[in-house]
């Protein structure tokens, strides 16, 4: 398994893109709960994200509102689902946990949609940000409610921040 990443910088601070065998397996932020160690990303080289980097700034533009991307994501086969379906939310609208353990057929596993979801290896391009509670209030976000309040405003137009 050969390992890459490079930091780019990004409107929500740094972003760390680590590659797998030349796909994008992860997207970390600085202070992010279950940031994997430095020395597991490999070595320094962008050359593997040219196209993920275009597709961040396009999206930090107001361009771009869904990634095409190629994506290496380790997970339990659950994780992955909830990852999957991550991805099916539209840019500009939110899911609570339960729509989501709802959506992969499993009613009763909201929790375990949580756990998965704050597990997700590449933020932002899938979408952990766009879960919120079943009351429609912000929920925990391993890169921070600040961010997540920052991303769920940027995404619904209103730049000024004052969503949530």
């Amino acid at each position: 398994m050969n390992r890459q990443h490079t930091v780019v910088d990004s409107p929500y601070g740094p972003l760390t893109l680590v590659a797998t065998d030349g796909v994008l397996s992860g997207l970390y932020m600085t202070d992010q709960r279950h940031r994997p160690a430095e020395e597991t990303f490999g070595e320094p080289d962008p050359r593997p994200f040219t196209e993920a980097v275009r597709q961040l700034d396009a999206y930090h533009a107001g361009e771009l509102t869904a990634f095409d991307l190629p994506l290496h994501l380790a997970g339990t086969p659950f994780q992955r689902r909830v990852w999957d379906e991550l991805r099916r939310i539209p840019y500009g609208e939110t899911r609570t946990y339960g729509d989501l353990a709802r959506a992969l057929g499993a009613p009763q596993a909201s929790r375990a949609v949580g756990l998965a979801n704050g597990r997700n290896p590449v933020g932002i391009i899938v979408p952990c940000h766009r879960v919120i509670g079943a009351s429609g209030g912000l929920t925990g976000y391993g890169g921070g409610l600040d961010r997540k309040r920052r991303l769920l405003a940027f995404e619904s137009g209103n730049r000024a921040g004052a969503l949530f």
